[in-house]
């Protein structure tokens, strides 16, 4: 407080030293008038006395004043006055700064929240993802990143390993809520003992899901999510206890987890116990993702090392049924890849992010050295003033901070603005980023933002202020005649070209990136996904769980059913069911394929993906047959042996798709074989930008593969694939409903989503990061030819005399139009140069973003700069025909 005190109070004491000397002067005055001296001489005496009062009031204001602090102060409202007498610079130079500050900040937000900030778990760092490599199982890198764990894994690592804290095991599901409003299909979580134990994330509410929640044969429980608790129970603390049907099964509410949780990265509305009957365990399946918390002081390496000790184990303890070899999955050469559970969740996305990040950088870079030509300008229109103050004895030190600070209060005004512009954009971003971009319920503007944005401002301000204080003090400082009667200075003139021709560079860099994901997003949409008009292609998925309808024979003619209500409905053309759609995100199954009298490198067949079709699913997919037909419901009730293939596996099997039909394949050596009865064209599974799988087409109910005995076995959650004009529209769905309601009032409706959607979201982080590099490009593009603009035409005012006297020698109008778009052309031309060697190099790190095309794409390289050259041609253009107007007898006459 006495600091402040003392600087907030200077001016009063100033003021009480002036009185206090006047008074002493005074004084001493009256004694010497009353010595006799008239007091004319007597006040000039007195004053000689008294010494340089101006000397004594500074060094008295030393005492209690801060020098460096007040010469600031002071710089600082001088620097206000000044921009207050040009408000159109300053209102250019702030919004400039806030919309490329707050682009910065908005990007930086995301991918500090995304890729920087530790998952919200306690300890994440010792987090681990649970993945397996099994470079022995052909076939399998065509389905995913890696092996996911079976539940007799999880039980042999859990109970065996000496690395982990806790571990446990989840995968996705849907179930049927009735009993709290109308039936509704949520999102489950099916978990097993340890999952929450590793994230450490306890309850708003009640309690977890405790071990004896896991007994198949005990109680039955579940865990709401906070959205669910507030959503269908408007937040109600007595729910604990309460009773919900899930799946026509009782269980009762025991917890309800905080707002924003997510297991790792997925949103849920209920927790589920997994519930694992060691009885009825086997090898296989492989389909649950695993986490484990390491113990403090254990590595990845450390862990994988421990486990891969467990993996005999877990053979030698388990088998796939009586009859089968416990030790098959030797060949498949299984060994474990643990991650971090951040690099799990964050995925592939961080190559986008960065990209972008970089971009607004570049953007920002691009503004600053538009700032700093202007300050170029600002400061030669000052050079009269600053030669005066040089002369007056002001050193180069002090005038460089004065521009200085004018150029920090610049960037720091631009950033306070850039704030709100960042929150703007910020919400734009989250809104066309990709639907599954991780942690985007975690993306905000937090204090580490806020420290971005205020270290930009500052660095910006620095930045675009140190260029013309380098190049304006550089050299002495000398006073000299008016530059409204000089020529312009060609050093200081080729220092803009030159700040002119890093712009077009950079501006190339990003031009050449939005063309080419231009580009990219146009081969992708070139691609047949596999499917034909996807505006008109309506999609719903339906779970029959099995406490609901136990037989599966009831199952399928329930499914069957629904898609003959369906088909009645106004509009609709064709209708059929599958176990996934192409680019939903629910991959089919996949499992060894056998071709009759084929021979295998290892003898085992690799991994195909294979889905469950009805009759008609093709049709309304719009998927061509290439050869043989579809299957009938006679194929499905008569559970007759057929089997339909994709064109990749028929070419790959037999080497045409003609040749595939009437051939035979079985799913395991000891199950009947299946004749191929028709074969499709290849399907993008997982998105245009993959490639289509070979895929097996079983019919929607078959005998059971996996079983010893004849069992039927039909697919209780298949996805509607329903062909009609209405699709998307509320009428049309309400009326799918009541179609699937008059055969099963308990069945809900999920994922009612069109076609095209489902498309659109697929190609969901190829066009946002086009979305972002057009933005970038088309800023930078008119932050160019603002650029030359002002260089042309600071040049043509500063060379109006030059201009006038070569008019009246003779020069011709058109030459001298010429010349200065000659000028720009060059200029662009030389930045053309560096921004191609720049984008050459640069472009190589957007590889992986790609589709269709190279990163050096011929078509890219020559349009950019032929858009660049029309750009300073446009730019160039207005202040040529200027120089062309320009009347020699006034420009004289003014000069």
């Amino acid at each position: 407080m006495r600091a402040l005190n003392q600087l907030f109070g200077r001016h009063r004491r100033y003021d009480d030293l002036s009185v206090s000397i006047q008074e002493h002067i005074d004084e001493r005055t009256e004694e010497l008038m009353d010595e006799g001296l008239p007091r004319k001489e007597a006040e000039q005496k007195a004053r000689r006395e008294f010494g340089n009062v101006a000397l004594i009031q500074q060094r008295s204001r030393e005492v209690w004043q801060w020098p460096a602090i007040e010469s600031i102060l002071a710089d600082l409202k001088l620097t206000f006055r000044r921009l207050g007498k040009s408000p159109g610079f300053a209102v250019t130079v702030f919004l400039t700064l806030a919309i490329g500050i707050g682009a910065n900040t908005a990007v930086f937000s995301v991918v500090n929240s995304v890729l920087l900030k530790p998952l919200p778990y306690p300890d994440s760092d010792r987090l681990a993802a649970l993945w397996l490599n099994a470079p022995g199982a052909g076939g399998l890198a065509n389905f995913s990143s890696g092996l996911q764990l079976s539940p007799s894994m999880y039980l042999t690592f859990s109970e065996h390993n000496k690395s982990f804290q806790s571990m446990g095991i989840w995968a996705p599901s849907t179930a049927s809520v009735t009993g709290v409003a109308q039936p509704e299909q949520v999102q489950t979580e099916m978990i097993s003992d340890g999952m929450l134990q590793t994230l450490e994330v306890p309850p708003v509410l009640g309690r977890w899901l405790s071990a004896a929640d896991q007994d198949p044969r005990g109680a039955q429980r579940a865990m709401l999510s906070y959205g669910y608790w507030q959503r269908r129970f408007g937040g109600d603390r007595a729910v604990i206890g309460r009773i919900i049907q899930v799946d026509a099964q009782s269980r009762e509410i025991v917890g309800v987890m905080p707002r924003g949780f997510r297991l790792v990265d997925r949103e849920f509305d209920l927790l589920i116990p997994l519930a694992l009957d060691r009885a009825h365990l086997k090898l296989a399946p492989f389909g649950y993702e695993g986490i484990a918390r390491l113990k403090p002081g254990i590595s990845l390496s450390q862990a994988d090392a421990d486990v891969a000790r467990l993996i005999p184990v877990w053979m030698d303890s388990w088998s796939n049924g009586p009859g089968t070899n416990p030790h098959y999955y030797k060949v498949w050469r299984i060994t474990p890849n643990f991650h971090s559970l951040k690099q799990q969740v964050i995925g592939n996305v961080s190559s986008v992010l960065w990209v972008v990040m970089a971009t607004v950088g570049l953007v920002m870079l691009i503004a600053c050295t538009n700032i700093a030509n202007l300050l170029l300008v600002r400061a030669e229109s000052r050079h009269q003033e600053l030669s005066i103050r040089a002369a007056l004895g002001a050193g180069r030190g002090r005038i460089a901070r004065e521009l200085l600070v004018e150029s920090s209060t610049l960037g720091l005004t631009g950033g306070v603005l850039a704030i709100g512009v960042a929150y703007a954009g910020l919400r734009l971003l989250v809104a066309i980023g990709p639907a599954n971009l991780p942690r985007l319920n975690e993306i905000a503007i937090d204090a580490r933002s806020l420290g971005f944005t205020l270290l930009l401002s500052l660095f910006s301000g620095l930045f675009f202020g140190s260029i013309p204080v380098l190049k304006y003090l550089r050299t002495s400082i000398a006073l000299g005649g008016s530059s409204r009667t000089a020529s312009a200075d060609r050093p200081r003139q080729r220092f803009r070209n030159a700040l002119v021709v890093a712009q077009v560079a950079m501006a190339l860099v990003l031009l050449v990136s939005a063309l080419l994901m231009i580009r990219t997003f146009a081969a992708l949409r070139s691609v047949d996904p596999g499917f034909s008009d996807a505006a008109h292609l309506q999609t719903m998925r339906i779970w029959i769980p099995d406490l609901l309808v136990p037989e599966p024979l009831v199952v399928t003619r329930m499914q069957n059913s629904i898609a003959d209500n369906i088909a009645t409905i106004p509009g609709v053309t064709s209708v059929g069911f599958a176990g996934a759609v192409p680019m939903d995100n629910n991959d089919p199954n996949w499992d060894q394929i056998r071709v009759e009298g084929k021979t295998y490198d290892g003898g085992e067949p690799p991994l195909r993906l294979y889905n469950y079709i009805s009759p008609g699913y093709f049709h309304a997919m719009g998927t061509r047959f290439v050869a043989g037909r579809d299957f009938t419901w006679a194929d499905i009730y008569g559970l007759r042996p057929r089997v339909i293939v994709s064109e990749g596996f028929a070419r790959e099997s037999w080497g045409s798709a003609s040749a595939a039909i009437g051939k035979r394949v079985q799913q395991f050596s000891d199950k009947p074989m299946q004749e191929v009865i028709g074969v499709v064209e290849d399907t993008r599974q997982h998105g245009v930008d993959e490639k289509a799988p070979a895929t097996v087409y079983w019919p929607a109910m078959l005998n059971d593969p996996y079983t010893r005995q004849p069992t039927i076995d039909a697919p209780r959650f298949v996805t509607f694939a329903i062909r009609s004009t209405r699709a998307g529209t509320e009428s049309f769905v309400n009326q799918l409903q009541q179609a699937v309601w008059s055969v099963n009032g308990n069945l809900p409706l999920a994922s009612v989503r069109t076609m095209q959607e489902i498309y659109g979201q697929s190609l969901a982080r190829t066009s946002f990061t086009l979305a972002m590099l057009a933005i970038a490009g088309g800023m930078a593009l008119a932050l160019s030819i603002i650029g030359i603009y002002g260089v042309i035409s600071y040049a043509v005012s500063q060379r109006t005399r030059e201009i006038g006297i070569r008019l009246a020698l003779g020069a011709q109008r058109s030459k001298l139009s010429w010349m200065f778009v000659r000028s720009a052309l060059l200029m662009t031309g030389a930045g053309v140069a560096l921004g191609v060697c720049a984008a050459t190099a640069l472009t190589q790190l957007m590889r992986s973003l790609l589709f269709g095309i190279g990163p050096l794409d011929p078509v890219t390289f020559v349009t950019v700069p032929l858009v660049l050259a029309l750009a300073a041609l446009f730019a160039s253009y207005l202040p040529a025909r200027r120089a062309a107007a320009v009347d020699p007898v006034e420009a004289l006459r003014s000069e």
